[in-house]
C-alpha cells in the first residue's frame, strides 16, 4: 500500500463515516430521550433511497400507501384513546383527524407530484418529507403505549419493528435494487485522489445537520424540552413536558436523519429493501463507541468505523463487515470493566 492508495481509502472512510455519524447521532438521540435502542434506524435509510428511486421512474412510491396505512392505524388508536378519556365523539374524531392531517397532506402531494417527474431536488425533498412523516407514526403505533416499559422490552419491540419494516419494504418496493443519480457529479483533483462532488455534498450536509442539531438543542424551546426529558423523564413530566410529544418529535428527527442519509448514500451504492440493516448497524456501532450517551463520541466513533471499514475492505474485502462489527466486543468489554453498574430503570 502506497500513499495514494492510503489517501483514497482514507477519503472513502471519512465519506462513509459522515453517513454513519448521522445514524449514530440519531441512535443516541432516540435512546437518550426514549430509552429505545432503535434497531430499525437503517430502514429509514433504505426507505429514503428507494422512495427517491421510485419517484425517478415517474411512479408513486410504495411508501405513500404505507404512510397512509400507518396513519390510519395511528388515527384509530388516537380515536380510541380519546374516547376512553372523554367519552365524547367530537374530541375523539378531532384527535384522529389531527393524526391524519400531516401524513395525508404529504401523501397527497407526493402522489400528485410523482408522475410529473420534477427536478431531482424537488423529488429529494418529497422523499425526505414522506419518510420523516413515518417517525411519529412508528412511535405512536409501536412504542407510545409502552413508554414506561423496561429497556429490554423496548429492545424486543424494536426487533419486531425492524422485521415488520423490512417485510413491508419487500412488499412495497420489491426485491430489485436501485441506485440514485448523484446530486453533483463533478470531480476535483486533491493531491493523489479525485474528490467527487457527491463526497463534498455528503460532508457539507453532515456538518450542517450536526450544527443544526446543536443549535436546536441549545437555542430552541423544543430542544431544551428534549434535553430535559433525556436527563430526567419524571422531572420533565412534572414540569409539564409531554413524554408523548417528546417521543414523537424524537422519532421524527430520527426519520429525517435516516431519510437524508439514504439520499446521500443512494448514489454510491445499490440499495435494496433490506440494505438498511447493515448500514444502520454500523451507525449503532458508532453509538456504542459513545456509550449511547455522547454526541461527540458518536461522531468520532462513526469516523473511526468508516476508516476501519475502508482499510478492512482493502486488506480483506470478504471480511470487512466482520471486522467492523467485531469492534463492538472489545468496546463493550472495556465499558463493562470501566463503568459502574446500576439497577435497571423502572
Amino acid at each position: 500500500m502506497d500513499f495514494s492508495i492510503a489517501s483514497i481509502l482514507l477519503l472513502d472512510g471519512l465519506t462513509n463515516g459522515a453517513i454513519y455519524a448521522l445514524l449514530g447521532l440519531a441512535t443516541v438521540l432516540v435512546f437518550t430521550v426514549t430509552r429505545v435502542i432503535f434497531i430499525p434506524q437503517g430502514e429509514f435509510v433504505a426507505y429514503g433511497a428507494l422512495t427517491l428511486a421510485i419517484m425517478q421512474t415517474g411512479r408513486v412510491p410504495g411508501t405513500v400507501w404505507l404512510l397512509l396505512i400507518l396513519a390510519a392505524i395511528a388515527a384509530c388508536m388516537d380515536i380510541f384513546s380519546a374516547w376512553q378519556r372523554h367519552h365524547r365523539v367530537l374530541p375523539a374524531l378531532s384527535s384522529g383527524l389531527k393524526t391524519l392531517l400531516i401524513p395525508g397532506a404529504v401523501a397527497a402531494l407526493a402522489a400528485w407530484a410523482a408522475p410529473l417527474q420534477f427536478h431531482l431536488g424537488v423529488q429529494a425533498l418529497l422523499s425526505v418529507a414522506i419518510v420523516t412523516a413515518f417517525g411519529p407514526l412508528v412511535y405512536r403505533v409501536a412504542y407510545q403505549s409502552l413508554e414506561d416499559a423496561t429497556p429490554l422490552v423496548l429492545l424486543i419491540v424494536s426487533v419486531g419493528v425492524h422485521f415488520a419494516m423490512t417485510g413491508l419494504g419487500l412488499l412495497f418496493f420489491g426485491a430489485e435494487g436501485f441506485r440514485n443519480p448523484p446530486f453533483w457529479d463533478n470531480r476535483f483533483p486533491l493531491g493523489p485522489v479525485m474528490l467527487s462532488g457527491q463526497a463534498i455534498i455528503i460532508g457539507l450536509t453532515s456538518l450542517a445537520l450536526i450544527v443544526l442539531l446543536w443549535l436546536f438543542f441549545e437555542r430552541s424551546l423544543y430542544g431544551k424540552a428534549l434535553r430535559a426529558t433525556a436527563v430526567n423523564r419524571l422531572g420533565a413530566r412534572l414540569m409539564g413536558i409531554s413524554s408523548h410529544t417528546s417521543g414523537q418529535l424524537t422519532f421524527a428527527m430520527a426519520a429525517l436523519i435516516g431519510a437524508l442519509s439514504g439520499l446521500l448514500i443512494g448514489p454510491s451504492t445499490t440499495v435494496f429493501y433490506d440494505s438498511g440493516f447493515l448500514i444502520g448497524l454500523k451507525g449503532f456501532v458508532a453509538a456504542v463507541v459513545a456509550g449511547l450517551s455522547s454526541y461527540p463520541g458518536a461522531l468520532l466513533g462513526a469516523l473511526f468505523v468508516g476508516i476501519v471499514e475502508a482499510f478492512g475492505s482493502f486488506w480483506a474485502s470478504a471480511f470487512k463487515e466482520v471486522i467492523v462489527f467485531t469492534l463492538v466486543l472489545p468496546i463493550l468489554l472495556w465499558r463493562s470493566l470501566s463503568g459502574g453498574h446500576s439497577d435497571e430503570e423502572h
